[in-house]
């Protein structure tokens, strides 16, 4: 199979492990994932949403990146080539699908017990992925390159949106793509995804979102054109309660995902 995507180069810089720099790591956040982070695989447990949200984001994902990197979407392992780097990969629920798909995965979180639980897991299911405790500032200082970027509810948590888009976007090899999932800054997002996720429905535990922290789909996008990365592609996250499921669809007004591509 022919790719546009680039193979691993035969040195990468590995950053060591608990090194940050405290640009765009919030500490409070951190802490709060770290606290339930034996949660990460239980369908049922705190992460459940992660969960049943995992069927859309992975289609999404996938048409974008075989349009963007020329891959063969009949393949068994259609992300076989790839380059990928998962930020903000928590327990693994996204970077071991992907690894699954073929895709040479590298994933990293500033949380220390959020990467031992991720490499724990990957170990137990014979899954081969490059989990690194590390923010993408320090990826992008010494140079690395991945033809896709994962920020997967991520940017909704950091300490500076802008730096952090900055960040991310060094580390997009020309030609390749980043894929985005957020939450809107709308009332109806503070309803939803504040009031009734946390304190009615207990979808997620109490104080893990902050309202005032969601990011709107032109912010993400001009923050993205800052970072040198043009936005292709905006797709709604709908909840149906009565299939008790997530799909993709046209409205943006509460969680959303993104596509963007660096030229």
């Amino acid at each position: 199979m022919t790719t546009k995507a680039q193979k691993r180069p035969k040195t990468a810089p590995r950053q060591a492990s608990g090194e940050t720099t405290g640009q765009t790591i919030n500490p409070d956040e951190i802490a709060r994932f770290q606290a339930i982070a034996d949660e990460w695989w239980d369908p049922a447990g705190k992460f459940r949403p992660l969960h049943q949200l995992a069927p859309v984001r992975l289609a999404f994902i996938l048409e974008h990146a075989i349009a963007r990197l020329g891959l063969d979407a009949d393949a068994v392992e259609p992300l076989a080539g790839v380059r990928l780097l998962d930020i903000g990969c928590g327990g693994g629920l996204i970077a071991e699908p992907m690894a699954r798909l073929g895709a040479d995965g590298t994933a990293i979180d500033a949380g220390e017990r959020n990467i031992a639980v991720a490499r724990l897991h990957a170990e137990t299911v014979g899954l081969e992925i490059d989990y690194r405790q590390a923010a993408p500032e320090q990826l992008a200082a010494h140079g690395e390159s991945f033809d896709l970027v994962l920020n997967l509810e991520v940017v909704e948590h950091v300490a500076d949106v802008e730096l952090f888009l900055g960040a991310a976007a060094a580390l997009v090899r020309p030609g390749g793509g980043m894929v985005l999932s957020t939450i809107n800054r709308t009332m109806k997002s503070l309803m939803l995804a504040k009031v009734m996720a946390e304190y009615v429905l207990r979808w997620l535990p109490v104080g893990t979102h902050d309202w005032r922290k969601f990011v709107r789909p032109s912010e993400l996008s001009k923050g993205l054109a800052k970072a040198g990365m043009r936005t292709t592609a905006l797709a709604g996250l709908s909840y149906d309660p009565i299939g008790d499921n997530w799909r993709l669809g046209k409205d943006l007004s509460v969680n959303y995902l993104a596509f963007a591509e660096k030229t």
